[in-house]
């Protein structure tokens, strides 16, 4: 059993997944493609905005000789379904800009990775951007796609190279793991990369800035459902409803529903 830092984490994700061989080797089994990299770049800002946003990626790297684009984002968004398809179009006009055709010259493929949950609750699922025919043929014309993973829904349908990587993933999110069950060199070299003995003190910080962040979303959200819950309860009032209904309707409180007053 190990001791580690969860994978929940923003700055320890990347942490983990900047490690090259780490990166190959979850590149090499999500998506079979040998890439071959010596560096990746973290936090990648490019100046093409969208509207007033600018992008910037997680993990980013280009093997050109491969002719591949990837980039891993480490989900900590509401609309990342939206988001990241915007920000994977993007790096398809980044190409275009200076060429005279519309072909990019590199494939782009986007791994998001949902370390909380999903409404859907699905393990994996992929927008493929080749056109297919009527019988749902691909033309093998458009190679770029975007793959988001939710670790927690990983099941025994589960592609199975995807299975460890998952499997691993959530197995941080408790603070320790049991190493000997993981065949992967890679997975053994992320659980290294994430022990508790190997996080910085300014790591550490960071990771206290994303609870705080965290706690403060939370407790918007929180607030929201609650002032939503009294503005339905006014209107109840308003068409003449029992206070007994408006409780059993919106689960407030008499000291709650006195608010409105």
């Amino acid at each position: 059993m190990k001791k580690v830092v969860s994978l929940r984490y923003g700055v320890i994700f990347k942490k983990a997944f900047s490690n090259v061989n780490i990166f190959k080797g979850f590149v090499r089994d999500i998506l079979g493609i040998n890439i071959e990299i010596e560096k990746i770049e973290a936090e990648k800002v490019f100046s093409i905005p969208i509207g007033n946003i600018y992008p910037c990626f997680d993990l980013y790297v280009e093997d050109k000789k491969n002719r591949v684009i990837v980039q891993i984002q480490h989900e900590r968004y509401s609309d990342y379904y939206d988001r990241f398809l915007h920000y994977h179009c993007l790096m398809l006009l980044e190409q275009v800009k200076n060429y005279i055709d519309y072909q990019p010259p590199l494939r782009v493929y986007t791994i998001v990775v949902l370390t909380s949950s999903d409404k859907h609750k699905k393990d994996v699922s992929v927008i493929d951007f080749d056109p297919v025919d009527l019988e749902g043929n691909r033309l093998g014309e458009i190679h770029h796609k975007i793959i988001y993973l939710c670790p927690k829904y990983c099941n025994e349908k589960t592609p199975t190279l995807y299975q460890e990587w998952l499997d691993a993933i959530t197995d941080t999110f408790d603070g320790k793991v049991e190493e000997s069950k993981y065949i992967l060199t890679e997975i053994q070299q992320l659980f290294d990369a994430i022990n508790i003995a190997n996080i910085s003190e300014s790591e550490q910080a960071v990771m206290m800035e994303e609870n705080y962040i965290e706690e403060k979303r939370h407790e918007g959200f929180e607030k929201g459902i609650y002032e939503g819950k009294l503005l339905t309860a006014k209107s109840l009032f308003s068409m003449g409803m029992s206070t007994a209904i408006v409780k059993q309707a919106t689960g407030l409180s008499d000291e709650q529903l006195g608010e409105i007053e």
